[in-house]
């Protein structure tokens, strides 16, 4: 090669994709045909099922969340509390940003209840919280809110994406490793087959 002539510059994507096309060249062996073939088998099958996947996922969550939102509006309501008390300050600067304190609220079927709420700490006597409390009145969480509900929905979709990449990629290298035991099993076969011509036995 002359002083001025220069090596072309090749990446390594350059290699890797010149490495795996399905093109004519005699020093391709078939095992790599065949490799390039499921890559680009795989690669259709993550563009086309992983949408799908989802879409299905998300449309499965928004109705289990919807479900469950119904039930849980039917099961609870919000009722105005008044404070007994007044809520205690915490025991250190770095304590609980809310505390107990006692207070009345009626109930969906006109029962007065007693009980403890938590509120910020230092909120005087007399103060009105919301609070949501079971058809007996007694307290309970709130029902699972639209935001909520919506980010479970978003989880489910990108789960089910993630999902199908696993799944195909799993599948990917498992079928590399069949195909390089395949290969090495020919090479072995070959080299049987070619060993006694080169050490003149057999």
């Amino acid at each position: 090669m002359g002083a001025n002539e220069r090596r072309p510059n090749v990446t390594w994507v350059g290699r890797f994709v010149r490495g795996r096309l399905l093109d004519r060249n005699p020093l391709r062996r078939t095992s790599d045909r065949v490799a390039t073939l499921g890559a680009v088998v795989l690669v259709i099958a993550f563009l086309a099922g992983a949408p799908f996947a989802g879409l299905a996922s998300c449309a499965w969550a928004s109705a289990a969340a919807h479900r469950v939102q119904v039930t849980q509006n039917a099961a609870a309501c919000q009722v105005t509390a008044v404070l007994l008390e007044r809520a205690p300050a915490p025991a250190v600067d770095y304590g609980p940003c809310q505390s107990e304190a006692l207070a009345r609220w009626t109930a969906p079927g006109g029962k007065s209840v007693t009980g403890e709420v938590l509120v910020a700490p230092g909120t005087p006597a007399g103060t009105k919280v919301q609070e949501w409390v079971t058809r007996d009145g007694q307290v309970t969480n709130p029902p699972l809110q639209d935001q909520a509900a919506g980010s479970q929905v978003v989880l489910a979709g990108v789960a089910a994406v993630t999902a199908v990449g696993v799944l195909l990629t799993v599948t990917g290298v498992f079928g590399r490793w069949a195909l390089s035991k395949r290969q090495i099993a020919a090479w072995d076969a070959d080299w049987r087959a070619t060993e006694p011509r080169w050490t003149h036995r057999g």
